[in-house]
């Protein structure tokens, strides 16, 4: 018996092409050209292979993870997972340089008081204050004062806008540095937002008659207190050397004080490295002992310099004489005593741009981890590569003295993310300067 119905006869066994058309008479008819030749959709990437590939997403760009998370869901799960964002940060190791901030010389006025952005994705807005300090573990220091004047400091993470307010230190400055950095005992440092951290103030005092000199205390957020100052003195050897030879020399005047010079220091584990004016000399806080001590310079004539970690832990310093930029590094030899060493020397002849041929040129900063950098010129501000040579124009010309270089990891965060899409002002298309 011959079934009731067939493929030719039935047409509801006829081939129902998905596709859609102005006339209805063409519902079952058979596909166009054009048609026929149109690709299928491209196959979802699964997690972990979406996974591998964002992992490789350079994190001196942050706005290439940032776009991609906003692609689709599955994608913004992948980015926003916990264990993703702790892989992404072990995977590149070191924070990148998301912007800085900058100290002028100490006869000028004070600069612009903001966070200068180096990639695309914005940070957020910046408080209310009168100069930037230091940039450390990511976190930023301000100097901020109220409208009666009152004086105070502003620990501040750019990434995830949390402000914390520290008390200023009772110590009378004439001219100071400070620094901030994370409290936490055997921290990596890739992901310190949030956590406990330390302040170290540091400061000449000359209105003190008894106790004149370089001074110094520590704030812990944790017990939100400042330690007791404590001062460098005839205790050590190389402070006395230091201040013998400026008398000697008539440099100090009637004060016959060092002054602390108002750039970025080094924080290196619990020690902190700061300069003073006479001889590059380094004075050096140690917060678990805190006590001062000083340290000679590898070179003493240099006034423009920058102290900074180098990889192996190390203290390094870096400066410019005629055209070459000189890195040293303070070793510990075999008999366990510190000296320096010469580390590298670059010469910059052809490299940094000046507007006239005599014109010098300054080191006025270094972005430790990521090995760059900061060179003032008549051209300009720069930056250099260590490890490439590779060098970028980041501001106009200017009387920069320390430049406060800001490190963090910009990773999305889910909440964020869809809550600044929604006002559509995540990414920005103009090119940051």
């Amino acid at each position: 018996m011959r079934p009731c119905c067939s493929s030719r006869s039935s047409p509801a066994l006829l081939p129902i092409w998905p596709f859609p058309h102005t006339n209805p008479g063409r519902r079952f008819a058979r596909p166009t050209t054009a048609e026929r030749t149109m690709a299928p959709p491209p196959p979802e990437l699964i997690d972990d292979v979406a996974a591998e590939i964002f992992l490789r997403l350079p994190p001196d760009e942050p706005e290439h993870l940032v776009r991609a998370s906003l692609v689709c869901k599955p994608w913004l799960r992948v980015i926003s997972d916990p264990d993703f964002l702790r892989r992404y940060r072990t995977f590149h190791r070191t924070p990148p340089l998301l912007g800085y901030a900058y100290r002028l010389r100490i006869h000028e006025e004070d600069p612009e008081p903001r966070l200068i952005p180096t990639t695309a994705v914005p940070l957020t807005p910046n408080p209310n204050f009168r100069r930037a300090i230091d940039c450390n573990h990511g976190r930023v220091l301000l100097h901020a004062y109220d409208e009666d004047y009152y004086y105070y400091l502003i620990v501040w993470d750019p990434v995830t806008g949390d402000r914390q307010s520290v008390p200023e230190p009772e110590i009378d400055w004439l001219i100071y540095s400070a620094a901030v950095f994370c409290a936490v005992s055997g921290c990596d440092h890739l992901n310190c937002h949030g956590g406990p951290f330390r302040v170290v103030f540091i400061a000449t005092d000359e209105r003190d008659s008894k106790c004149r000199g370089v001074k110094a205390c520590v704030y812990s957020s944790e017990t939100g207190a400042w330690s007791r100052p404590v001062t460098l003195g005839d205790g050590c050897q190389t402070y006395v050397h230091h201040m013998q030879d400026g008398r000697n020399c008539g440099y100090y005047g009637r004060f016959d004080i060092p002054y602390v010079q108002p750039r970025r220091g080094a924080v290196i584990g619990d020690e902190i490295y700061f300069t003073v004016h006479k001889d590059a000399a380094i004075v050096k806080y140690d917060c678990s002992k805190n006590c001062l001590s000083m340290i000679n310079a590898p070179s003493k004539d240099q006034y423009n310099i920058a102290l900074m970690e180098m990889k192996d832990g190390s203290l390094g310093f870096v400066y410019i004489k005629g055209s070459n930029l000189y890195i040293w590094s303070r070793k510990v030899n075999s008999e366990g005593a510190a000296e320096w060493v010469k580390f590298r020397v670059i010469k910059l002849k052809t490299m940094i741009p000046t507007a006239n041929s005599h014109d010098k040129l300054y080191v006025v900063g270094a972005a430790e981890g990521v090995g760059v950098i900061f060179v003032s010129s008549s051209a300009g501000l720069f930056t250099i590569k260590l490890n490439s040579g590779q060098v970028k124009k980041v501001n106009e010309p200017g009387v920069y003295f320390s430049i406060l270089p800001y490190m963090s990891f910009c990773t999305p965060d889910c909440g964020k993310i869809i809550a600044r899409k929604a006002e559509d002002s995540l990414i920005s298309d103009v090119p940051c300067n």
